[in-house]
């Protein structure tokens, strides 16, 4: 199975398909944030991470320009993952409670994180071909994910994203933080929030509200 991960890794980091994402994705890696200009940044899709054999799977919509496209890494180097690692470290699904790079030590426990669209977007705002692009990659990933048992998306476009990707009644299955949706015999969905500065900062989310969606991923 890693061999197969690996396989995919790789088709992944060397795609070219959207080249809307393609120039952005090089753009931003070019013209860097001032804070990280000493830094090379990765300025390719991302990859997920975590632990094969989780039973919860957490599902972002896209890298963050200057955190997973500058580090190679999804909530990895910015204040969204400062909030998100800090409460999955509360919640035994980290070792610790920081994602800064791909060589801080970091190993998730029964948890694996991973995104709908592997490019940084401009405006963080996919096209529909965009992401139907990526499904392909996403399929594939969670397909050698044979554990999971919930999955966890991050922010109403994620939410939406996992909804089209498996052919969900968009009726039925409606955002809302703290939703939850039993989706096949074995597999729920839960709808969160996405941990980004602006819904920290507005107190749309907290960080009780997020541990309390890592409660539900073991106990509904």
């Amino acid at each position: 199975m890693s061999n197969k991960i690996k396989i995919l890794n790789e088709k992944i980091v060397s795609c070219k398909i959207c080249n809307r994402l393609v120039n952005f994705r090089e753009k931003i890696a070019t013209e860097k944030r001032k804070k990280f200009l000493n830094q090379e940044y990765w300025g390719k899709p991302v990859l997920g991470f975590g632990d094969m054999n989780a039973k919860t799977l957490i599902l972002g919509l896209a890298p963050a320009a200057h955190g997973g496209n500058r580090t190679g890494r999804v909530f990895t180097g910015d204040k969204s993952a400062e909030f998100l690692f800090k409460c999955l470290y509360k919640s035994n699904f980290s070792n610790q409670s920081t994602s800064e790079s791909r060589y801080d030590g970091l190993i998730l426990k029964n948890v694996y994180i991973t995104v709908a669209l592997k490019c940084v977007p401009p405006n963080d705002k996919p096209t529909s071909n965009e992401l139907q692009n990526c499904f392909k990659f996403l399929n594939e990933e969670i397909s050698y994910l044979t554990k999971i048992k919930t999955i966890v998306t991050l922010g109403k476009v994620a939410f939406d994203s996992c909804v089209k990707l498996m052919n969900l009644d968009k009726k039925k299955h409606k955002f809302s933080h703290g939703a939850i949706f039993k989706i096949s015999e074995k597999i729920k969905l839960i709808a969160s929030y996405h941990p980004s500065p602006r819904n920290v900062n507005t107190k749309r989310i907290n960080e009780e509200m997020m541990l309390e969606i890592f409660r539900k991923t073991n106990n509904s």
